[in-house]
């Protein structure tokens, strides 16, 4: 395991050894802990992209191949086809 040298304000490092204190820890714990996520959050933001696409790749959606255009994305004078008559009272 390698060392870090850091500096910080002394009111800084005291409010955080109280607070690690309080939480059971260390302030040492806090920063491994911290550096360790931030150090990761690029290839989760990469798995959760990866994610994504390979759920759209399985969706049965659309395989009909439906197209819309703007103007029928925006029509508003037809009521959703789900809506019936009986529904009005």
């Amino acid at each position: 395991m390698g060392n870090l040298t850091i500096s910080l304000d002394d009111a800084v490092i005291k409010q955080a050894r109280v607070r690690a204190i309080q939480e059971g820890t260390s302030v040492s714990a806090k920063v491994r802990e911290f550096l360790a996520t931030y150090a990761q959050v690029n290839d989760q933001k990469r798995q959760a992209g990866q994610a994504i696409l390979e759920a759209a790749r399985q969706s049965q959606a659309n395989r009909a191949g439906a197209t819309w255009t703007r103007d029928g994305l925006h029509d508003r004078s037809a009521p959703p086809a789900d809506q019936t008559a009986s529904g009005a009272a």
